[in-house]
């Protein structure tokens, strides 16, 4: 009798088991990251999850159905957290497909190329179905950049400019010559030797001489006047790490690292944008620009498509205990770490594709990767060149965990013809320096000094003396 009676509880428990496992998985977050690149969808449970899914051009629109879920407010959330300057997304519809279907359908504001990928648990996240949606239009960052600076000195010699005198400008009208009409490409479609005299005249040489063989150029710069007193735009990568699904370490006191560094990349970002070398111009170049996840490959893509002339990855390190503290500047070595602190800390820097959650089944992800492999003594020497003049301006506004230029194996620092260093600005584990992290004051002096290591790292290196690869 107990037997039987056993059996059945038994039968009863895998009823329940099996009634419990149609239910599906749990939704445990979603998150939407908007950025200019890319818009990412995130949906973390409790369970691996299942989809189909099918991409409608006109109007563009994708439509991804989840195996293995009921409809619940936790996706009915998805809905509200499309904000409207999403470049991307216009709207996400959910509703009940079939049972243990829910279907997704993002309405899109232009064609995409989507992926759509799972991601197994790892750090403090359980399992993810991702939605990375890439425009398949876009633009030309070196381009922006350029007709950025145009602009900002033609508004700069207009409000330089006198007042008109009314009169005099009517009583000068009246001999003023016809206004030659602007010239437009020639049949070939080749640039107008206006435009492409704008762009020499800030441009490197190299883009220069690609853009008057036929490149389109941006309305804004076909317009601009010539500037006269500058030879090239020196252009600075600054990387604000971490980003989106990546926080990177997180404080004592709750502060993200990836928060902190991209107030610090602003706040460096202005300070370039108002300098110059040797009477070139100088223009940053942010890889984030605002709360989203970039693959470690793809930041130094993004610098080398600009053609940066340096690359500065902005970071705020931790540690097991919060006693370690001050500043560290770091740079690549191909003969392995300086220190066992600075393999521990490439080691780390370097999980940030795996947390942020790097599709690694893209198809073109091991040419990417490839571009890792191409760093060279030269650009070494001269990323410790560049590291030792901004620890030495660092360390006049606070301290130094190491006196020197630590170097280890970073992905992100491995641009073949770019110098280029990590900054860790503080230890963001010890509660005195996630404080001062927090302080507006001391962001703006460590931005000041970082700056004043950019400068002085031109005054032994002017920018016109170093040869380039394209």
């Amino acid at each position: 009798m107990k037997r039987r009676q056993l059996l059945q509880s038994g039968t009863l428990v895998l009823l329940l088991g099996a009634q419990h496992l149609a239910r599906g998985a749990s939704i445990v977050a979603v998150r939407v990251w908007p950025a200019p690149d890319y818009s990412r969808v995130t949906i973390e449970s409790d369970a691996r999850l299942s989809f189909k899914q099918s991409f409608v051009p006109n109007p563009p629109r994708l439509a991804v159905d989840v195996q293995g879920l009921d409809l619940n407010p936790a996706l009915r959330e998805l809905v509200a957290k499309v904000s409207a300057t999403d470049p991307t997304i216009s709207g996400i519809r959910v509703g009940q497909f079939s049972p243990g279907v829910v279907r997704l359908v993002f309405d899109l504001k232009q064609p995409i190329a989507p992926q759509v990928f799972t991601l197994t648990p790892v750090a403090a996240y359980q399992h993810r179905l991702v939605f990375d949606l890439y425009p398949t239009q876009v633009a030309d960052p070196l381009e922006a950049l350029i007709a950025e600076r145009l602009k900002e000195s033609t508004d700069t010699r207009i409000a330089a400019a006198p007042a008109a005198d009314p009169l005099g400008e009517l009583i000068a009208q009246k001999d003023r010559p016809e206004p030659t009409p602007p010239s437009a490409p020639n049949a070939a479609g080749n640039q107008t030797n206006e435009a492409a005299d704008v762009i020499a005249a800030f441009a490197m040489p190299s883009d220069a001489r690609a853009l008057k063989k036929g490149k389109r150029l941006p309305p804004q710069v076909m317009r601009a006047p010539a500037p006269a007193a500058t030879d090239r735009l020196i252009i600075i990568a600054v990387d604000p790490g971490h980003g989106g699904e990546d926080p990177g370490a997180i404080g004592p006191a709750g502060t993200y690292e990836k928060n902190v560094v991209l107030r610090l990349a602003h706040r460096l970002r202005d300070r370039i944008n108002v300098a110059s070398s040797n009477g070139n111009p100088m223009r940053a170049f942010l890889t984030r620009d605002a709360d989203f996840f970039v693959p470690l490959h793809t930041r130094v893509e993004k610098a080398r498509r600009v053609q940066a002339d340096l690359f500065i990855s902005l970071h705020a390190d931790a540690f097991f205990t919060p006693r370690p503290q001050g500043a560290s500047v770091f740079a690549l070595s191909q003969d392995g770490a300086s220190s066992s602190a600075a393999r521990w800390m490439a080691a780390k820097e370097n999980k940030a594709d795996v947390i942020g959650g790097l599709n690694v089944r893209a198809r073109d992800a091991q040419v990417k990767r490839a571009l890792l492999d191409m760093s060279t003594a030269a650009q070494i020497k001269d990323s410790l060149q560049l590291g030792g003049a901004m620890l030495k301006e660092i360390g006049r506004v606070g301290k130094l965990h190491k006196p020197r230029v630590e170097q280890a194996g970073f992905a992100v620092l491995k641009a073949p013809e770019i110098p280029s260093v990590l900054v860790e600005a503080a230890f963001i584990s010890n509660p005195d320096e996630e404080a001062k992290l927090n302080s507006d004051a001391y962001l703006n002096q460590l931005a000041d000094a970082l700056m004043r290591g950019i400068n002085a790292y031109f005054a032994k290196n002017p920018p016109l003396a170093r040869s380039r690869t394209t």
